[in-house]
Order: C-alpha cells, then structure tokens, then sequence
C-alpha cells in the first residue's frame, strides 16, 4: 500500500506523544487507539506484533470527504501506525491520494496528503 512514511529514532511509546503532537499542529486529532500487541495478548494469550495504530481525523477533511461520498466513512478514521523497527520506531499513514482516487476526491486527498506528509516531515 502507498504510504508516506518515516522512521524515527526512539520507541513507540517515545515517539507516540510527538505523532501526536504533529498530527495536532496539521489539524488531525486522534479518535481511536489500539495498541496491537496488547490485545492479540489479551485476546489470544500470545505475543503480537509491536504494532499501536492511531486512528486520526481531520474533520474538515472528513466532512467533505463526506460530501463528495457518504462511502468514504469506510477509510475514516486515517490509520496512523508506528511500528517497531531496527532503527527506531516507523510511522506510516496510508496515502489518502491511493485510497481516494476518483477524481472528484483529487484536490481535497492532495491537500489531506500535503498535510500527512508535513506532520511526517516534523518529527
């Protein structure tokens, strides 16, 4: 899936308050939260992956997203997800442009991917 990415140095629970920041300083706010490994844990009794997804929103975007097509409530919230790796801790955001892609979406999910990929660029 295309994504707009970038490795932090740092643990998730280290880099986690500053996607949040970033993602605030871009107009998202977080929703929803799951913290991956913990409920394979609870659920299934064994480790998960070191995975926490952030679930964020832009609700100016969202309402026109909306607008243009009620379906669209299907990709909302935007799914942030730091994820462990060697080097730190690896954000990825689903590229708004490659899950809205119909041409009445163009202008907005280029406006919505300009602003991703600034949060991504701050940290």
């Amino acid at each position: 899936m295309k994504a707009i990415e970038k490795v932090v140095p740092g643990t998730r629970v280290e880099v986690e308050p500053a996607v949040r920041q970033v993602l605030a300083d871009q107009g998202f706010g977080v929703l929803t939260e799951i913290d991956v490994e913990a409920t394979i844990q609870a659920k299934l009794g064994v480790a998960g992956p070191p995975v926490k997804i952030l679930g964020a929103c832009n609700p100016g975007f969202a309402k026109q997203a909306l607008e243009l097509d009620p379906s669209v409530a299907l990709l909302l919230p935007c799914n942030v997800v730091l994820r462990d790796v060697d080097e730190g801790t690896l954000v990825s955001i689903a590229d708004p442009r490659a899950l809205m892609d119909a041409p009445e979406f163009e202008a907005l999910a280029d406006e919505a991917a300009g602003r991703l990929q600034a949060a991504v660029d701050a940290l």
